[in-house]
């Protein structure tokens, strides 16, 4: 018997992950702790609700796991709850829809990483794709336009969330070396990574209001457990068409949360850079191209190799 997350409406269940993700940032900002202490009882609240599905689910023990592939994945571990701590300050400093939609070019890094580092082949249709999703970001970030906001705190939260979206893109690529393992082990060994790693600064022994701890439960179990098992039952039932088009249902509700609960609308630029970025996330993910011929670009110092696609770490951010 199919267990209650895993459905038999792949599609129903990414639309629902997606729409907990997007509201992340509301959580984080009720929240009213700093970053650190929020990524901290992300990963407690994480690891007790994937070490409880783990293990009902029959996944641990894994004696697939060996010395290489947890150093493979602590290190992923310690990439991404980096990028965690970095989105969240993003939050406070910009605006939940903000942050949101310019950490949405975090594909396109993975794929400048495969390509720089790793000699992966790209076409001249993904990098037009990627050019204009980096316009996008541009756009979106609101340092363009006149924006009551737009100061050097903003400037400093537009930086840390392109610096989570470059270490998402680098956990990623580090998830490609641990071959089938599955992918709910892999985010257990992150956040028990991140409970060790952030506990010597995340002062726990401060009062934290009752009303924080509820939302600090709801990022581990809801953002961290339950969306993910969901997008990762989905994920292998699903086409890549339809993937790319869900995936957006989460910077549509972040803007909906900010704009209803926090009253920060999107301006005209920035409703254009989410756009483009959509635009270029499908494009890439599709194959659309601008011409009939599709020329092949090689770095001239790496060796030509076929493109993999990166495993999903946590699109729950």
């Amino acid at each position: 018997m199919k267990d209650a997350l895993a459905g038999r409406f792949p599609a129903a269940n990414l639309a629902l992950a997606m729409v907990i993700a997007g509201t992340v940032g509301a959580f984080v900002t009720e929240a009213g702790l700093h970053p650190i202490a929020i990524v901290f009882w992300r990963c407690v609240f994480g690891s007790v609700f994937l070490g409880a599905w783990c293990l009902l689910r029959g996944y641990l023990p894994d004696r697939s796991l060996s010395a290489s592939r947890l150093a493979l994945a602590a290190l992923g571990g310690v990439c991404m709850v980096l990028s965690w701590t970095a989105f969240f300050a993003g939050f406070a400093m910009t605006s939940i829809a903000t942050t949101t939609i310019v950490y949405h070019v975090q594909p396109f890094l993975v794929v400048l990483i495969g390509v720089i580092f790793l000699g992966e082949r790209i076409s001249r249709d993904q990098i037009a794709w990627m050019l204009l999703a980096f316009l996008g970001v541009v756009l979106a970030s609101g340092l363009v336009v006149t924006h009551g906001g737009a100061d050097a705190g903003w400037a400093l939260g537009i930086a840390l969330t392109l610096g989570a979206a470059l270490l998402y893109a680098i956990a990623t690529i580090l998830a490609k070396g641990l071959g089938q393992q599955r992918a709910e082990i892999t985010v257990l060994c992150q956040t028990i990574v991140g409970v060790v790693m952030l506990a010597p600064f995340a002062d726990i022994t401060q009062h934290i209001p009752a009303a924080s701890w509820g939302w600090l439960a709801g990022i581990g179990v809801l953002h961290t457990g339950i969306a993910y098992v969901l997008m990762n039952s989905a994920f292998p039932r699903l086409t890549t068409p339809v993937i790319g088009v869900l995936t957006f249902i989460y910077p549509v509700v972040a803007i909906i949360v900010d704009w209803a609960i926090y009253a920060h609308p999107l301006g005209p630029a920035q409703a254009a850079g989410m756009v483009l970025i959509a635009l270029a996330t499908l494009g890439v993910r599709l194959g659309w191209r601008f011409g009939r011929r599709r020329a092949i670009l090689q770095p001239p110092t790496k060796p030509m190799k076929s493109s993999g696609a990166a495993r999903p770490i946590s699109s729950s951010q």
